[in-house]
């Protein structure tokens, strides 16, 4: 299975960056992965700019990934919920799976449409950059709890 990560804008925090790039390394130990930096919209219309980054999200996406969008309104998983859905993918032989991290004002009814799956790290609130971390951090979490390793302790 390969994972694709597509957010809209950089990671500009540098101690955020740094915590991201670590994670996704612990990560390929396990799976390759790809992260897909999208450019973020210029527009002075939220609408426009939701429209513009929109379009971006659906060009990154393979039409047959498995899209999980992340976004406030989903279903929220423990970190063994996690891995039992990871299991499951790698079960029904899925290629992709596509994790989405939208701009800051949302994304477009047509990416939330695509989303085979609506995830919710927490009913907190994040800004995109942890929610960055918290993504590598949980999908590292969940590779090992598969493979039996001490970190999820």
């Amino acid at each position: 299975m390969y994972l694709r990560f597509v957010w809209v804008g950089k990671t500009r925090n540098e101690h955020l960056r740094s915590l991201v790039e670590d994670y996704l390394a612990r990560l390929r130990r396990f799976v390759r992965s790809e992260v897909a930096e999208l450019r973020e919209s210029s527009a002075h219309d939220a609408r426009e700019g939701i429209e513009e980054e929109s379009r971006r999200i659906i060009g990154a996406l393979r039409s047959d990934a498995l899209t999980v969008l992340l976004d406030v309104e989903g279903r929220e998983w423990s970190s063994f919920d996690l891995a039992g859905e990871i299991q499951k993918w790698q079960s029904e032989g899925r290629k992709e799976v596509a994790f989405v991290i939208g701009g800051h004002n949302g994304v477009s009814k047509e990416v939330a449409g695509r989303a085979h799956i609506r995830w919710s790290l927490s009913r907190l609130t994040f800004t995109h950059e942890m929610a960055r971390v918290l993504l590598a951090e949980q999908l590292y979490r969940a590779y090992t709890i598969i493979n039996g390793l001490p970190y999820q302790k």
